[in-house]
């Protein structure tokens, strides 16, 4: 000990690095195998559904429940969907459906669900994105369904009670809006171009640093700083990435009004996903116009100790003052209490539509 700490600190430096390369080189073969291993469960699956979401979510809740540290849960967990993108790609190259253009929120949730190596192809609207998925064009979508403080994506759960598509996993992101532009400061701003949604998230900013600059809603925040960086004294609400895609600097970060600022999103496909151990599952019903109807659908849920996370009404857009409800509740579909439960309203509800079990988002 007494020779180490008599070295230089270009000494000392000089042998972790030494270290570093050797740790690389064991990390390059161990990822290597770990590859050649997904390649032969590819091969030994004969072209069968190469994306396990419930496989992942395990496998990244066990990592983050061994991590000595120092790496956060939140650095091993972006490592390793990464390594699993990686692997993934050996076995079946993936085209993911995102509302587009390149740069918006969307496009950054296909990315924290399923790495870097798939192929995201954005779309213009979420209509377009379920004829995609559905049709086989590509093999996931990601949509948004709801946001912490604009609440739900209507046109999202419209379109789930007439599509055959299953919610197949959720992500969970993170929000923080910027007010982009080459404006060069907030005076010389002369209009705001962002989403709805967005625009309803940082009302309260805007009303304080920018009350005479009209607001103009488009199609998503990708498009409003294409159009900012196009017009000289026109910004957009966006996130960073879409300021570096189309060139714009950041005049104000992080403006949302609450600062816990999160959309979830739902991944759909085709398939049917197995228990997790962590998981929920999405339902939508219609319910009887009698006093103690909504009541009497719920009942069995308490009953069986079914936890409902999320509960939202649409109107069903079958007849004046008819509505559809929404429920999130804890458990996959195969867990015994949620299965009894769900018989139970299946017998009760006039229409019940599961819309699918999933892993719950990792937080």
């Amino acid at each position: 000990m007494a020779q180490d700490g008599a070295k230089s600190p270009d000494a000392r430096i000089a042998e972790h690095r030494a270290a570093i390369d050797t740790l690389d080189r064991e990390i390059l073969a161990r990822l290597n195998a770990r590859a050649a291993r997904a390649q032969a469960i590819g091969a030994l699956k004969g072209g069968g559904v190469a994306y396990r979401p419930e496989r992942e979510a395990q496998v990244l809740g066990r990592l983050a429940a061994e991590n000595p540290g120092p790496l956060s849960n939140g650095a091993v967990t972006i490592v390793f969907r990464q390594v699993m993108s990686a692997c993934l790609a050996l076995e079946q190259p993936l085209r993911i459906a995102y509302l587009g253009p390149p740069g918006t929120f969307s496009h950054a949730a296909v990315g924290k669900q399923f790495g870097g190596l798939v192929e995201a192809v954005p779309l213009p609207t979420i209509d377009d994105i379920f004829r995609a998925v559905d049709s086989g064009q590509t093999n996931y979508a990601v949509v948004p369904v709801e946001n912490s403080t604009e609440g739900a994506v209507g046109r999202t759960l419209d379109l789930m009670c007439t599509t055959d598509l299953a919610v197949c996993g959720e992500v969970k992101l993170r929000i923080q809006q910027n007010l982009l532009s080459n404006a060069g400061s907030l005076a010389a701003v002369t209009k705001v171009y962002s989403h709805a949604q967005s625009l309803g998230q940082c009302v309260q900013w805007l009303a304080l640093h920018l009350p005479q600059a009209p607001r103009i809603a488009v199609a998503s925040n990708a498009e409003a700083a294409r159009l900012a960086a196009a017009e000289a004294g026109a910004a957009a609400i966006a996130g960073e990435n879409a300021g570096a895609i189309y060139g714009l600097a950041t005049l104000a970060p992080h403006i949302e009004d609450e600062p816990n600022n999160t959309t979830r999103f739902w991944v759909l496909g085709h398939q049917r996903v197995p228990p997790s151990g962590r998981d929920e599952t999405s339902l939508v019903m219609s319910c009887p116009n009698r006093p103690g109807a909504v009541h009497e659908l719920l009942e069995p849920l308490a009953r069986h100790g079914v936890s409902m996370s999320r509960f939202e009404s649409r109107p069903a857009r079958t007849g004046l003052w008819e509505y559809l409800f929404f429920v999130d509740v804890v458990g996959h579909r195969d867990d015994p209490p949620v299965a009894r439960a769900l018989a139970e309203l299946a017998a009760k509800a006039p229409f019940l539509k599961l819309l699918g079990s999933y892993p719950a988002a990792l937080d």
